[in-house]
C-alpha cells in the first residue's frame, strides 16, 4: 500500500464515499417510488380517447386503452414480440367485468368514433357507448343528436344539484329529527314518569319525520323521472336515471382545454366527494378528514406527555440506575410492533376505559355501546402511546442541547428552577421538540395496523364533526387514508378498477404527510431564529 493510499484510508475517504454512494442510492430509490406513484396516481384522472376495435371474429369492443405489454411466451424462440392491450370497457352490468385484454394480432380494424360517450354513473362503474334517446316517462325528449348531447350535459349538472339537495335533507333536517327521537327514547328509559309528555313529543317528531320522508321520496322520484338510454358497442341498451349521472363527455371530441376541465372536475370530486362502488370510485373526503383529525388528536396527547416525561428525566430525576432503565425501556418501546399497541388499545381503552364510561354516563343506552367500541378517540390515544417514545427521545436530546450557561444565568438572576425551565429552557429547546413532533406525525399518519382494531372502518360517511349536538363525536368510527389504501388494494372484488384509486390515495397520503411536516418545520425554523440557539 502506497503512502498516498494509506493517507486516504487514514483520513476515512473510502467510508465517506461509501456513505455518499449509499445515500445517493437511497435517494434515487425514494425518487423513483414517488415518481411511480405520481405517474399512476395523477394520471388516473386524465380522460383518454375511446377506441373501437373490431376483432377478426366479428366482436366489437369500445373502451379506453389503459395498458399495453408484450405477451409473455416462455421458451419460445420467436424473436418477433407480440403485444396485447388492456381495454377499459366499463359496462360492468352488461359484460360482467370492467377490463379486457386484447391480442393485437386479433384486431381487424381500429377507429375512434366521434359519437362515443363516457358516462360516469352511481352504480356499476362507467358506461361506455353511444346515446340512443332521452325520455321523460313515455315522452321522448331528445334522440342521438347534438341537441341530445347538450341536454345530457344539462342533466348531469342538474343531477349534481339534486344530489346535494337530497344529501342536505338527509344529513340535516332528517338527521336532526332522528337525533331528537333517540334522545326522547333514552329520556323515556330514565324518566318513565314523564311518559305522557315524552310520548307527545315523540308523536310530533314522528309526524315531522314522516313529512320529511315524503319529501325525500318525492325529490328522488322527481329527479329519477328523466331516463337516459345508451347503447353499448355490442348493441345492448341500458336505461340510466338522469339522477345517477355524475359526468358525461364525448371523449373523442374533447379539446385539450376540455380534457383539462374533466381532469379538474374528477380531481375535485376525488378530494371533496364521498366514496362509492366499494370505494373504487368517487371521492375520499371522509378518509382525508379522519386522517387529519386523528393526527391532530394524537399530537395533542403525544407532545405534552412526551415533553413532560423528557423534562422529568433530564431536569428533575436523580441520574442513576433507575433512570437508565427507564431510558432503555423508552427506547425499546419505540421498536415495539405497532399491532401490539393496537391490541393494548383495544383491551384497555375500548373495553376497560370505554366500558367504564358507558356504565357511568351512558347506562341508558346499554347494551348498545357508545364509547365501549372502536372510535376515533381510542385510535388517536393508541397512536399517541405509539409515538410518545419518539417525542420523549427527541425532547430529551433537545433539552440536553440547551447550554448549561443559560440555566446558570437564569438562576443567578433569582429565577426559580421552574421559571428557568418554563421561560428559558423550553423556548430554547422548542425547535428540537418540534423535530420529535414531526417524526411522530410522520409515523402516526401512516400506521394502519393499530387502527384496524381501534376504530377505523371501510366506510363512515358520518364525520366525527357535524351540525348535530354535541357537534364533536369522538366515539364515532372513522375512515383513514392508510386503511383505505389497504382495503381498496387488497380487499376489493374488482382489482383492476381499484388499482388506480390505490395510487391516487397514496399520492394524497404523501401530500398530507408532507404538508403536516412542512408546517411543523416552518414553525420550528421560526422558533430557532427567535431563540438564536443553534445547537439543535
Amino acid at each position: 500500500m502506497t503512502a498516498g493510499l494509506r493517507t486516504i484510508v487514514r483520513r476515512g475517504d473510502p467510508a465517506i464515499w461509501l456513505a455518499g454512494t449509499g445515500l445517493a442510492i437511497c435517494l434515487l430509490m425514494i425518487a423513483g417510488m414517488i415518481l411511480l406513484i405520481l405517474t399512476h396516481g395523477l394520471g388516473y384522472f386524465w380522460p383518454g380517447p375511446l377506441v373501437e376495435l373490431t376483432l377478426k371474429d366479428g366482436t366489437v369492443l369500445l373502451g379506453e386503452v389503459s395498458a399495453r405489454e408484450v405477451i409473455p411466451k416462455p421458451g419460445s424462440p420467436d424473436l418477433q414480440p407480440r403485444y396485447r392491450m388492456q381495454l377499459k370497457l366499463g359496462n360492468r352490468d352488461i359484460t360482467g367485468s370492467d377490463y379486457r385484454w386484447v391480442d393485437e394480432s386479433e384486431i381487424a380494424s381500429r377507429r375512434t368514433p366521434a359519437d362515443a360517450l363516457y358516462v360516469e354513473r352511481r352504480e356499476y362503474g362507467p358506461f361506455i357507448g353511444r346515446l340512443v334517446r332521452i325520455t321523460d316517462g313515455d315522452r321522448e325528449l331528445a334522440g342521438a343528436s347534438d341537441a341530445g348531447l347538450r341536454m345530457l350535459a344539462t342533466l348531469a349538472a342538474k343531477a349534481a344539484i339534486d344530489r346535494d339537495a337530497l344529501r342536505s335533507l338527509e344529513s340535516g333536517r332528517i338527521g336532526a329529527v332522528n337525533a331528537r327521537l333517540e334522545r326522547a327514547r333514552l329520556r323515556l328509559k330514565t324518566h318513565p314518569g314523564d311518559a305522557d309528555a315524552i310520548g307527545r313529543d315523540v308523536d310530533a317528531l314522528k309526524a315531522q319525520f314522516a313529512l320529511l320522508e315524503q319529501r325525500q321520496v318525492a325529490l328522488t322520484d322527481e329527479a329519477s323521472r328523466v331516463r337516459v338510454v345508451c347503447a353499448a358497442a355490442n348493441g345492448t341498451e341500458k336505461d340510466v336515471a338522469a339522477f345517477d349521472l355524475f359526468r358525461v363527455y364525448e371523449a373523442n371530441r374533447l379539446s385539450a382545454a376540455g380534457r383539462a376541465r374533466v381532469y379538474g372536475s374528477r380531481l375535485w370530486e376525488f378530494l371533496s366527494g364521498d366514496p362509492r362502488e366499494s370505494n373504487t370510485e368517487g371521492g375520499i373526503f371522509p378518509a382525508i378528514f379522519g386522517t387529519v383529525m386523528m393526527v391532530m388528536l394524537m399530537s395533542l396527547l403525544a407532545v405534552p406527555f412526551g415533553v413532560v416525561a423528557a423534562l422529568y428525566l433530564r431536569e428533575y430525576a436523580r441520574q442513576g440506575v433507575m433512570v437508565r432503565l427507564v431510558r432503555i425501556a423508552v427506547n425499546n418501546l419505540a421498536g415495539v410492533p405497532s399491532i401490539v399497541f393496537g391490541v393494548f388499545g383495544l383491551g384497555f381503552f375500548v373495553y376497560v376505559l370505554g366500558g367504564a364510561i358507558d356504565r357511568a354516563f351512558y347506562a341508558d343506552r346499554l347494551p348498545n355501546p357508545t364509547f365501549g367500541t372502536g372510535g376515533i378517540l381510542w385510535a388517536s390515544l393508541t397512536l399517541g402511546l405509539l409515538t410518545v417514545p419518539v417525542v420523549i427521545v427527541a425532547a430529551e436530546e433537545a433539552l440536553a442541547a440547551v447550554p448549561r450557561s443559560m440555566r446558570e444565568a437564569s438562576l443567578a438572576t433569582g429565577a426559580t428552577k421552574f421559571q428557568t425551565i418554563l421561560r428559558v429552557v423550553l423556548p430554547a429547546a422548542a425547535p428540537g421538540i418540534l423535530t420529535g413532533l414531526i417524526l411522530a406525525m410522520a409515523r402516526g399518519a401512516g400506521e394502519v395496523a393499530p387502527l384496524m382494531v381501534t376504530g377505523v372502518v371501510k366506510l363512515a360517511p358520518d364525520l366525527p364533526i357535524d351540525g348535530v349536538f354535541p357537534f364533536v363525536h369522538l366515539e364515532r368510527k372513522f375512515m383513514h387514508l392508510g386503511f383505505h389504501i389497504y382495503d381498496v388494494g387488497f380487499q376489493s372484488p374488482n382489482v383492476e378498477a381499484a388499482k388506480p384509486m390505490v395510487y391516487a390515495t397514496a399520492v394524497l397520503l404523501l401530500i398530507i404527510v408532507v404538508l403536516l411536516n412542512l408546517t411543523a418545520i416552518v414553525v420550528r425554523n421560526r422558533l430557532r431564529r427567535r431563540s438564536h440557539v443553534g445547537a439543535f
